[in-house]
């Protein structure tokens, strides 16, 4: 018999592909080391930087300020509306009564020197509120934007629901007033009357009751229309009318 050549298959090839990483070593208990890596990369949140003490303290200081201002102007406000419901208060009533003119005169230098004696009539309408009238008063006449004269109201103090009618003199010097006279006279011969401007600035303090407060300013503002300003003559007053502002 003819023998068959016998085949033997062939053996695996020793060269296995060796893995770089062991397999035992590839994976740890928690999973695998190249994985856990990049969590640990992509995860990776800055630590920010520590907050500034003072800054904290700054800013609770401005808090505590506001919150005090905030309780200033309450306390304040409130103060105020019991005193207007208690106390009820009223401005107080200006007038001018009387103007006479004392001198009136165009010197050779061309000065204007004048005087004036005025009579003001200040009413206090208030029950329970008086007024102290302080040093330091101002009062001027002016024709336009020109001053004539100047003076001062005397310190006194009004009671309740009082009327007090003040006498007050002044007087002024006006340099180069040749053109002044000029526009007065044509003025007068014009309209019939010439109109003069009275300021008054008072400071003056507050009584409630018992309580006196601070010091304010009255501010009055007077219009006023005279027929002619003929020295050492009273001059007729046609019409006049007085505004009334407290500055504090």
């Amino acid at each position: 018999m003819s023998r068959h050549p016998k085949i033997h298959p062939e053996a695996p090839s020793a060269r296995a592909s060796a893995p770089l990483v062991p397999r035992a070593a590839s994976r740890s208990e928690q999973g695998d080391p190249a994985k856990d890596v990049l969590t640990q990369r992509s995860t990776y949140v800055p630590l920010a930087p520590p907050r500034k003490r003072g800054r904290s303290c700054c800013c609770r200081c401005v808090c505590y300020t506001l919150c005090l201002l905030l309780l200033l102007v309450v306390a304040v406000g409130a103060t105020i509306g019991i005193l207007y419901l208690v106390f009820k208060p009223k401005l107080p009533d200006y007038s001018i009564d009387r103007l006479q003119l004392t001198q009136f005169a165009l010197n050779q230098d061309s000065s204007l020197s004048t005087a004036f004696n005025v009579t003001i009539t200040a009413k206090n309408p208030n029950e329970k509120i008086g007024i102290y009238y302080e040093d330091g008063s101002k009062i001027t006449v002016w024709y336009n934007e020109t001053k004539l004269s100047e003076g001062s109201l005397p310190k006194f103090y009004q009671g309740h629901e009082n009327t007090t009618v003040i006498d007050v003199e002044m007087s002024g010097q006006t340099q180069d007033a040749a053109g002044i006279m000029t526009t007065l006279e044509e003025q007068q011969q014009t309209t019939g009357n010439i109109p003069l401007r009275l300021r008054v600035d008072q400071p003056v303090r507050i009584k409630f009751g018992k309580l006196k407060l601070m010091e304010v300013r009255f501010l009055v503002r007077c219009g006023v229309f005279v027929d002619s300003l003929a020295p050492n003559n009273v001059i007729k007053i046609q019409s006049s009318s007085c505004k009334f502002r407290l500055r504090l």
